[in-house]
């Protein structure tokens, strides 16, 4: 293995007496290395046998939480490139009473720890395991170093994994694949020098790094998703550092971050870091658009992020000062996650007036217009989202400079269709909802049409939010490549949108439509192709470079859930204004995007 450098006794070292001994009787065992119990795939070949007197050097300690315990790893590593020198060793409740650089003599039995979810089991979950030790006991016998290995830009393969299916009994191809090189590194002690983030520190004390700069980068320092693999992406979790920095995407870790490699469910594989980089802040900065022009028509979609009446008064006016300074007033706003007049208290409660309300008044609170409001009030618990929060996606408008078509008969559980009206085409509600009954909406938000006048001529505009990826296999699991089930509702959902589309332009090819909103997938998803097959509607980000296609940042991966698409009539101005997401300070996960239509 590359080895780079050393972890010495002495420094950031915590000292215990030598004399401190944890004793349990245990049957004698022929004595194996860590090596031996970590074995060339990812499940240890000696798992649920007992072990004694494995030897090796304490590289971290976790004394808080439910997973208490310490890794430890060997200072004399075999040849084999696939077998870890690294294992963790569970204590249970019990804090550990080792300190980094012990070297200590473990014995215990082989266990392969499975993070799951609420209704998975070790079977059925597709997170990978954690080889460690438990019912463990142990000796420190002295103190001592052990090699440290960096990790940079050509030491992980920008391959991600084997597309074998369940690959938790298959060899290791540790200079194949960028999982398979996590793998045959678990537990062990490494580092990633002078790294840039690319996921912005989190509520736990966490954030991301790329140890390959180059791959993908975007303009603002992140790293986008082009694709199924982003290999240089690393979680960074703090083990023992405090203060823990408040980093945004492009700052910098400089010098050593360190720490032995875990595995979690939230992310996959995390450096849980002994030691940071000193944090140097970037020169980021939200952005904010142009105003629009008095011929030009500003659409924008926002994503709120649970909006709820009653919720904390300083995001309705960030939000608010994001409507109005960072997307200057547009004269329509597409709104997803607003939730009812109760928020998350799950009471039947359905309207969402309130919370509209509150939003607009913050809206004018920041300088902004008076918008009004259309939308539908969902059936009870029908469309996803927080229990008992009804989220629902809704219009705001400038009355000043555009008008709302009211047409009634638009409720819940009625679609809504395109009619002829002499020469143009109009909706038979406004606000209006498309096939709502459809079961690709199943728990899941329908559709918002609305039909708008600028200049006098009309304009329809859907709103929609798609249904989420939850239930999706990771990216970092253990089953490859994941199923993604979630997709097929999305596209179901899609070719639902694309139908309304396709009798808006039956009664005239040459209307101008919108379709615009969170549709939780990627540009490059198969899920989303109904959209755009044929020609029917135009994608806007596709004006934009594959690398600055993003509105949200997951698991340091820049990605595009957002859209705003037209049909071939229009001709647009598009852009995507980055306020929220790469931030640690965050007023919603998503940023919101614009598109300035020409008359």
């Amino acid at each position: 293995m590359r080895i780079t450098s050393l972890l010495t006794a002495t420094g950031l070292l915590l000292t215990i007496p030598s004399t401190a001994v944890h004793t349990v009787t245990a049957v004698a065992q022929q004595q194996v290395r860590i090596h031996d119990i970590q074995g060339a795939t990812r499940v240890s070949p000696l798992v649920g046998r007992p072990v004694a007197g494995v030897p090796g050097v304490v590289t971290g300690v976790r004394g808080s939480g439910p997973a208490r315990g310490f890794w430890f790893q060997d200072a004399e590593p075999d040849a084999d490139p696939r077998t870890s020198e690294g294992l963790f060793v569970s204590t249970g409740n019990q804090i550990p009473a080792v300190a980094i650089g012990d070297a200590v003599a473990v014995g215990g039995r082989v266990a392969e720890y499975y993070p799951i979810a609420e209704g998975e089991t070790p079977e059925t979950t597709p997170n990978q395991s954690v080889t460690e030790l438990v019912e463990a006991t142990w000796q420190v016998t002295g103190k001592g170093g052990v090699p440290i290995e960096a990790v940079g830009p050509e030491t992980v393969p920008s391959e991600l994994a084997p597309q074998d299916g369940a690959i938790d009994k298959r060899e290791l191809e540790p200079q194949r694949f960028a999982l398979d090189y996590y793998e045959s590194r678990e537990g062990m002690l490494l580092r990633v020098d002078n790294a840039r983030v690319v996921g912005p520190t989190d509520a736990f004390r966490a954030l991301w790094i790329t140890s390959k700069p180059d791959e993908n980068a975007n303009g603002r320092g992140g790293t986008t998703y082009t694709g199924y693999a982003n290999a240089g992406r690393l979680k960074v979790e703090s083990l023992s550092v405090a203060p823990f920095p408040a980093a945004n995407v492009g700052d910098r870790l400089r010098g050593s971050t360190e720490g032995p490699l875990d595995y979690t469910r939230f992310g996959g594989y995390v450096l849980a870091a002994t030691r940071l980089g000193e944090h140097v802040a970037g020169d980021l900065q939200p952005e904010s658009t142009r105003p629009q022009c008095a011929n030009e028509l500003a659409i924008a979609t926002y994503n709120v992020e649970n909006l709820a009446v009653g919720g904390d008064p300083a995001k309705f006016a960030r939000l608010a000062e994001g409507v109005v300074d960072r997307l200057a007033a547009p004269d329509i706003v597409a709104l997803e996650e607003v939730q009812d007049n109760t928020g998350p208290a799950d009471d039947g409660v359905v309207a969402a007036d309130r919370t509209l309300r509150e939003f607009t008044d913050a809206i004018v609170a920041a300088g902004g217009p008076r918008y009004l409001w259309r939308q539908i009030d969902p059936e009870n618990n029908a469309d996803g989202g927080q229990p008992g929060g009804n989220i629902r996606v809704a219009f705001l408008f400038n009355l000043a400079r555009v008008s709302f078509v009211d047409r009634p008969g638009g409720s819940a559980t009625t679609p809504v269709h395109p009619v002829a009206d002499g020469e143009r085409v109009a909706l038979s509600a406004s606000p209006g909802r498309i096939d709502p009954a459809n079961a690709a909406w199943r728990e899941s938000r329908k559709p918002l049409v609305g039909e708008f006048l600028f200049h006098g001529k009309p304009v329809v505009v859907v709103a929609d939010h798609f249904a989420s990826k939850g239930g999706d296999q990771p990216l970092h699991g253990r089953f490859q490549p994941p199923a993604r089930t979630s997709e097929e509702q999305r596209e179901q959902q899609a070719r639902a949108v694309r139908g309304f589309v396709d009798e808006v332009l039956a009664i005239d090819g040459r209307a101008r439509v919108v379709v615009l909103g969170d549709l939780n997938d990627f540009g490059f998803s198969s899920a989303l192709a109904p959209l755009t097959a044929g020609g029917a509607l135009v994608p806007l980000a596709e004006e934009l470079p594959p690398v600055e296609r993003y509105s949200y940042v997951f698991e340091g991966n820049s990605q595009q859930l957002d859209h705003i698409l037209v049909s071939p009539a229009i001709t647009a101005d598009y852009d995507i204004v980055h306020t929220n997401a790469e931030f640690a300070d965050q007023a919603s996960d998503h940023d919101p995007q614009i598109a300035r239509l020409r008359r």
